[in-house]
């Protein structure tokens, strides 16, 4: 049974949401920082640097099914995923901050970079899977759980963004801006902090009431049975549709977000003040990291109203198809040379307006397909008899971390066939170089929008079927009730 029977507190919705800042918080820095740390400020070579990510990132993606299996079999009088939730963030505060000051202040081996990295990237899986897994522990109710990820996602997305206009008005606000050494150093620490409070402050805050005994005892861990289950868990149907359609989704975001500052900075020129004669510090990348997080404001009040009107399947195909309109619009425009002047007033205001609602979309489609996979938990118990949440969270994780190593990959090939040149200046690039920046991104994009629409458009499990699921579920603890009750062991049991 769920924790809770029937609507969920306003407050439960907060304290859970609030241990997703953790994630955004890591995210934002390996997506838009750590290269740059690292290559320009510490002197590592950018090749080596993205080696090691690259190979933290794919060590990271074997190990998060592992780590979900373990919380799964987790049996305490906390419960499956508080113990986690307890132990894994302080040793992930303290490697965080060493990540953003090694070890005398000077650039780490390679191999201590990658040690460091793998590091960061485990705890965050050993606080996020546990932490996401108790969504389907805590309700069954088709629209609560998306609320609970409308939570998790403003607050990832809040823990990001302060992320980011801290660093450019605060941390790294000096004459060298983004290579003050020194900054990052209180970025650093001031993001190890926000982690633990995060991931240990939503645990207590939802201690009460989920710390009890699991309601069954799990067999012994060993790797080969570990393996089996993952396997078993990733076969389920559901799954599969759901792997097809977030796996395009996932590379389609990695490629939008490692291209984001090319685009920014060369086509729309938004490293410069948004008013002529305004305040130098009110750039248009600032307005573009605000505009990020009022997208996702956006999107906490319609997803609901989205999902109650179509559905969970349909809510994602409708955000996968309007986000790559609306995101892509603008450049078509520009292409044709009918958009104003790059770095105008005019210009930056009209794409930060269509990013607003490109990017609202585009989190209403990855926050459907999050929410999908709460729905396949019970999908899975009823054929098999056992609740694998942490199995199909981590499995989430794999195809996220995985798709995103691909769409940086794929930003690489864009950059590299668009011939951009080493060190140019916005304004001495050739508009020919940029319309096949451009032309590459959008035919990728559009490819990817097409194919996770068509996947998670076709999410099996309806709003009915889930219910209907849930009654069947129901009777069938009631009848093992009864059947113990009579002596009978065999009769009602959920699975052979």
């Amino acid at each position: 049974m769920a924790f809770v029977q029937g609507p969920l507190s306003q407050r439960l919705k907060i304290i859970h949401g609030f241990g997703a800042v953790a994630f955004g918080v890591k995210d934002l820095g390996f997506s838009f920082f750590l290269l740059i740390f690292y290559n320009q400020v510490l002197g590592m070579d950018a090749r080596l640097v993205s080696l090691a990510l690259l190979i933290a990132l794919f060590v990271d993606a074997v190990i998060d099914p592992i780590i979900g299996n373990l919380s799964d079999r987790t049996y305490t009088k906390w419960g499956r995923r508080l113990p986690w939730l307890y132990i894994a963030p302080i040793p992930l505060a303290v490697l965080w901050a060493l990540l953003w000051h090694p070890p005398g202040g000077e650039a780490p081996s390679f191999a201590g970079l990658v040690a460091i990295a793998i590091g960061v990237r485990v705890l965050l899986s050993a606080c996020e899977v546990p932490s996401i897994s108790l969504v389907p522990e805590i309700t069954q109710d088709y629209d609560e759980r998306t609320t609970l990820f409308r939570y998790r996602f403003l607050s990832g997305w809040l823990g990001g963004i302060v992320m980011m206009v801290l660093a450019y008005t605060v941390f790294m606000s000096g004459p060298d801006g983004l290579l003050e050494k020194e900054g990052y150093l209180g970025f650093g620490i001031f993001g190890a902090v926000l982690m633990l409070l995060s991931v240990g402050g939503s645990a207590l805050g939802q201690h009460r009431l989920v710390a009890h005994w699991p309601d069954r005892r799990p067999p012994p861990f060993s790797l080969k049975a570990a393996f089996s289950e993952i396997f078993d868990a990733f076969s389920e149907r559901s799954f599969l549709f759901f792997f097809a359609g977030a796996l395009a989704a996932y590379v389609n975001q990695g490629m939008t977000f490692s291209i984001a500052n090319y685009l920014n900075v060369f086509v729309w020129r938004l490293d410069q003040p948004i008013l002529a004669g305004g305040p130098e510090w009110l750039t248009g990348l600032l307005a573009y990291a605000v505009t990020l997080f009022l997208s996702v404001l956006l999107m906490f009040f319609i997803v609901g109203s989205m999902h109650r009107a179509f559905g969970k399947a349909k809510s994602a195909a409708i955000g996968a198809y309007c986000s790559v309109l609306l995101g892509l619009t603008p450049y078509l425009l520009f292409a044709l040379g009918i958009w104003p002047e790059a770095g105008s007033t005019a210009s930056t205001l009209a794409f930060l307006g269509t990013l607003l609602f490109a990017n609202m979309f585009g989190v209403v489609m990855m926050i459907s397909a999050t929410s999908m996979l709460a729905e396949i938990v019970e999908a899975f118990e009823e054929r098999t008899g056992r609740r694998a949440e942490g199995a199909f969270y981590s499995g989430n994780w794999l195809i996220q971390k995985c798709a995103t190593g691909l769409g940086i990959f794929l930003t690489g090939q864009i950059i590299a066939a668009a011939q951009l040149p080493e060190g140019a200046r916005a304004a001495q690039i050739e508009f020919g170089v940029l319309t096949d920046m451009i032309g590459y991104y959008a035919a990728a994009s559009i490819l990817l929008a097409i194919v996770a629409a068509f996947w998670l458009g076709r999410f099996p499990i309806s709003r009915a079927e889930h219910e209907a699921r849930l009654e069947r579920l129901a009777k069938k603890r009631l009848d093992a009730i009864d059947a113990a009750a009579r002596g009978d062991v065999d009769a009602g049991a959920l699975a052979p």
